[in-house]
């Protein structure tokens, strides 16, 4: 695919950001697009390996047609392009700015070389569908009279909803927030997801006929018995939301949060007022900890940066990545390096160094006499094998530190969905307290109630939410309609064989 000799020819040449000191003074969408004659040349990067495992888990977990819409770049059918590509995914210009990429990491190029660029190409793709005006609502032409309840507005939710009204069903979704979007909406900052490219889509699907309902907290404020009676089939993707907390001794002290709150108060507010209203928890001229090294905290970070923090610090837990593959990660799966993402680098931009502070354990949160958080002890660790080869946590002596701390930020990951509806319904768990839905069918201990995305396998990524969706809706139109020509990822076509034997 591509240009034959394309891989030997050209160098990667990435999408820009907007550089860390003007960024830092908004919340817009700092990522960049290539112009279109360098777009053409990455798609040429692209070679014609024998088996492009980009495509396919440890890959893509949506069967993306990456080389197929690579090579359209390439010779400038970005029409065509843009078809494969809503093939596979029906949310590309979302995973195009937040994706991680694993495919980047199984590509074959990579082994030798810097990958192509498949996310930046893949936005490129989409990016241009809507300004060309070829991106418009398809309303299915005939209705089959079923109606669908979803419940959650996240990435398997919408996907969901996506696929089941695209075969005609009746589908409404049921969000709890005011807007709908889930952790697209609120869990991802503006400046990494635009929330006006969101809305987009949210309104092209609602012209092609899906049903949104906001304000609607399943189980709270609408009857979950009252859905069921209205419905043939529902859909829980109601993510996983009970967060990791920290139980040592001052975590009750103002000034501690967890990560969520923080970063849905910031965009709900920014959105609402353009931050005038001050409804949201600000890091203006204070000493920042965010403890938690993922996407979530690196998230406050850059939130923390645009407020206008003192200082800021990022604990992790676990030694710093290689930045190299080490011998247990081989490629075709997800390079685990050292990486610097976009709020470490503005913190080094600012203060003059990267904010994470790796193999550190947080023993204690110290006050200020009036009830607020001012201070973190900590004591660095090491890791090391027990006699059964499993790491174990060991303190070191004489490694005790005090931070300053006027905001300490908890971005340490989530236990699985609130039990509100699990409750409701007498759904079956598994042993995570995720909603136990059999693989490959996403079918729950109840009749007609399906699971998918994070409350059914646990916290994930936008694109593994999409492929949950997708194969949640297959699931879903073969139960009301006895078959479906829905397509099914592949990662979940293997779920349901292995049930099978």
């Amino acid at each position: 695919m591509g240009k034959d000799t394309g891989f030997m020819e050209y160098s990667q040449k990435k999408s820009y950001d907007r550089p860390p000191g003007e960024r830092i003074k908004d919340f817009n969408l700092f990522h960049l697009l290539l112009d279109e004659e360098d777009r053409r040349v990455q798609g040429a990067r692209c070679m014609d390996c024998g088996i492009p495992f980009c495509q396919s888990e440890p890959g893509c977990p949506i069967d993306n047609l990456i080389p197929e819409w690579n090579d359209l770049i390439y010779h400038g059918l970005w029409r065509e392009a843009l078809d494969r590509l809503h093939a596979t995914n029906n949310f590309p210009e979302v995973t195009g700015l937040v994706c991680p990429a694993p495919c980047e990491g199984a590509c074959c190029l990579g082994i030798i070389d810097p990958p192509v660029t498949i996310k930046d190409n893949e936005y490129a793709i989409v990016h241009r569908g809507f300004e060309e005006g070829w991106i418009k609502p398809k309303p299915p032409q005939k209705r089959t009279g079923k109606k669908v309840a979803v419940i959650g507005s996240g990435p398997a939710g919408l996907a969901a909803a996506d696929q089941l009204n695209k075969v005609g069903h009746y589908v409404t979704v049921y969000e709890r927030a005011d807007r709908i979007g889930g952790l697209m909406m609120y869990g991802i900052p503006n400046m990494k997801l635009d929330k006006k490219i969101l809305q987009r889509r949210v309104d092209l699907m609602a012209a092609e006929g899906v049903e949104f309902i906001t304000n609607a907290h399943v189980g709270v404020n609408v009857d979950i018995n009252t859905v069921r009676e209205e419905s043939n089939a529902i859909v829980l993707a109601c993510g996983s939301t009970r967060p990791r907390d920290l139980p040592v001794p001052g975590r009750e002290l103002k000034g501690v949060h967890f990560a969520m709150p923080f970063l849905h108060a910031n965009t709900k507010s920014l959105l609402d007022s353009g931050l005038e209203n001050g409804e949201y928890i600000s890091a203006m001229d204070k000493h920042v900890i965010v403890i938690g090294g993922g996407d979530t905290g690196n998230d406050c970070i850059g939130t923390s940066m645009r407020h206008g923090c003192k200082s800021l610090v990022n604990f992790e837990l676990l030694p710093q990545p290689p930045d190299e593959r080490a011998p247990d990660n081989p490629w075709p799966l997800y390079p685990r390096i050292y990486r610097v993402d976009y709020g470490h680098e503005e913190v080094d931009h600012v203060f003059g160094k990267d904010p994470r502070e790796f193999s550190i354990s947080t023993k204690e949160f110290v006050g200020d006499g009036d009830g607020n958080v001012k201070a973190a002890h900590t004591v660095r660790i090491e890791w090391e094998k027990d006699d059964s080869g499993r790491f174990q946590m060991k303190e070191i002596p004489g490694s005790e530190e005090e931070w300053p701390a006027d905001l300490v930020l908890l971005a340490m990951g989530f236990l699985g969905p609130d039990e509100t509806l699990i409750e409701q319904l007498g759904l079956e768990t598994d042993e995570r307290s995720n909603m136990k839905a059999e693989y490959g069918r996403f079918a729950t201990s109840v009749e007609g109630v399906f699971a998918a995305g994070d409350c059914r396998r646990g916290q994930s990524l936008v694109v593994w939410g999409i492929a949950e969706g997708r194969g949640a809706a297959h699931a879903v139109d073969k139960y009301l309609m006895g078959f479906s020509s829905l397509p099914i990822p592949g990662v979940m076509l293997g779920e349901l064989l292995s049930a099978a034997d």
